[in-house]
């Protein structure tokens, strides 16, 4: 579906994807930022995108930009790639979970759909990339994502990580020094409303991380409070 969709077009559907998620439309100033291009050409793009054959937005000057079914599709598509290679890169060449990305983004514009069947295959059809975020089925259907951001967490609350933004490198090592990667479970011991910063007791770590916003906003979370207070797997003390 996306080999008459050009490289650069791609990259929109998927930015205008997530930013449509959270917000329900995507303004070009938000998609100029995560693009890091100029507003002016990203308004002259969508209007080219909107203009195709097969509409792939639907946009109107200074109300944003929504997908077109064909769009999303396409959206979909091109993360089920993304996704996949970030997965068979990690899991069966190697990478580092903070190397994948990247090389992800240069490949996922290029590889056959018998090349994405085939890597599924080698991976069990797994349901999530390295970093926890959901990989659309060959159906291109995205699972429900059901996780709330770590910063919403308050004291006493015990959680489960579940996916983290894949895009900053640094971020992840950082993250992958503290033991935060998906899977991982902690306990919120204190939060400072002056500077929004949570104290947390990672599972397996001995002494408190210190997290501010600029962290906590980039990973998600599954609460287990009841589970995790009944085992007493996490030691407060």
């Amino acid at each position: 579906m996306i080999v008459n969709i050009s490289p650069a077009s791609q990259d929109y559907l998927k930015v205008i994807y997530d930013l449509s998620e959270q917000h329900g439309r995507a303004t070009t100033s938000q998609i100029a930022e995560q693009l890091e291009i100029k507003p002016a050409s990203v308004t002259g793009m969508l209007q080219k995108m909107a203009r195709e054959e097969l509409p792939l937005v639907e946009y109107k000057k200074h109300q944003g930009v929504t997908l077109t079914c064909a769009g999303e599709k396409a959206a979909l598509e091109i993360m089920r790639h993304h996704r996949l290679l970030e997965s068979f890169l990690h899991e069966v060449l190697g990478y580092s979970w903070d190397e994948v990305h990247e090389e992800a983004e240069r490949l996922e514009h290029v590889i056959s759909e018998d090349m994405e069947r085939r890597m599924a295959d080698v991976l069990g059809n797994r349901s999530r990339a390295p970093h926890g975020q959901p990989i659309p089925n060959q159906r291109l259907e995205m699972q429900p994502v059901t996780d709330t951001p770590m910063g919403e967490l308050r004291p006493g609350q015990n959680a489960l990580v579940q996916r983290v933004h894949d895009d900053d490198p640094e971020l992840l090592r950082y993250l992958a020094d503290l033991g935060l990667q998906p899977g991982a479970r902690l306990i919120v011991l204190a939060y400072v409303s002056f500077d929004q910063t949570l104290h947390v007791k990672i599972e397996g770590r001995e002494e408190a991380a210190v997290l501010g916003p600029s962290i906590t906003e980039r990973i998600f979370v599954e609460t287990l409070a009841a589970q995790v207070e009944q085992s007493e797997t996490l030691d407060t003390a």
